[in-house]
């Protein structure tokens, strides 16, 4: 186990350094001069190129490079180059409400997703299959509906028609009432397309060990069809499905940013846009550096849960 770590640790390490490579050159591919942008209309030519030797951007590329890679190496995110606000600030205030969005999508899709995938598993063995196919092809139309569309409807039948939950409105972190009212929205649209995944995932992967010799041996014993199916075929189907929780959660932090800017919610996707739109460099390659460590690690993690859950499985 400690090699494994080990030589996952080191495969961490250099697909972050891979990220980070990636990041700084593809953002500088965007169209825009962030001095510009920070200058408007109010500085002059001179101005601009003053203000661009200040930021360091009149610097070979290379060069700038290096910068960044002392400055990650020393913990250093900087300031932004339109607020001069700290980095690690935003992103420390703005992570708490994508967390939060993140992890209770996660937890109300496993609770919802993996019970109604082994239902469909079950039903699909003894034969009922017009009701496994209604339930398979209700996931698969979900997942089809990009998450955009998805804000779009719920904010015009749930906010502007019936008025069950805000449209938008301060997040306040110290009223739960409010804080929670506000992300519902995002936690449903979210949750709608995760849902649909993992309970497909969780439905092929039932239904493969369905027929293996000690199901029915189980069965032959006497023991219950519930204690069957979610005592022995779900705990020995839970491989894919913990792989699938897994990656659902770095993935959940990429599908925050549309739907947390759709709803104005102040997190690190809204972060994110923002700085995009303002061609703000260190901010935007800093977030999407945290993503990516995010996602990262919880790979690694999922890694790790692995041994615990299964212990045939051979790191």
């Amino acid at each position: 186990m400690l090699g494994y770590s080990l030589k996952r640790t080191s495969q961490l390490l250099v697909t972050m350094l891979g990220v980070l490579t990636l990041v700084f050159f593809s953002i500088r591919l965007i169209p825009g001069d962030p001095a510009a942008a920070m200058a408007g209309d109010n500085l002059s030519g001179s101005a601009v190129e003053a203000l661009r030797e200040k930021l360091g951007l009149n610097d070979p590329v290379g060069i700038q490079y290096l910068h960044y890679l002392q400055h990650i190496l020393s913990f250093d995110l900087g300031t932004t180059l339109t607020t001069s606000h700290s980095i690690a600030q935003l992103i420390g205030d703005a992570f708490p409400i994508t967390f939060m969005i993140a992890a209770v999508t996660v937890v109300l899709s496993v609770l919802i997703a993996v019970p109604l995938g082994t239902v469909a598993a079950f039903l699909s063995n003894k034969g009922h299959k017009g009701l496994d196919n209604a339930l398979t092809w209700a996931a698969m139309a979900v997942e089809l509906v990009p998450s955009f569309m998805t804000s779009l409807l719920l904010l015009l039948v749930l906010s502007l028609s019936l008025h069950l939950l805000p449209a938008s409105g301060p997040v306040d972190l110290h009223n739960p009432a409010m804080l929670w009212k506000r992300l519902a929205l995002p936690i449903i649209v979210l949750s709608l397309t995760h849902i649909a995944t993992l309970a497909r995932i969780t439905r092929t992967s039932v239904l493969e060990v369905l027929n293996e010799d000690y199901v029915r041996t189980a069965r032959a014993m006497g023991l219950s069809e519930l204690t069957v199916v979610f005592r022995h075929a779900l705990k020995n189907s839970m491989l894919p499905i913990i792989t699938v929780v897994g990656l659902s959660f770095g993935n959940m932090l990429n599908g925050t940013v549309i739907v947390e800017y759709i709803f104005s919610i102040p997190g690190t996707g809204t972060l994110l846009v923002t700085g995009i739109n303002s061609r703000d460099y260190p901010l935007v390659q800093n977030v999407i550096l945290f993503y990516s460590f995010i996602f990262v690690m919880t790979n690694f993690i999922t890694d790790m849960v692995y041994k615990k859950v299964d212990p045939r499985v051979q790191l």
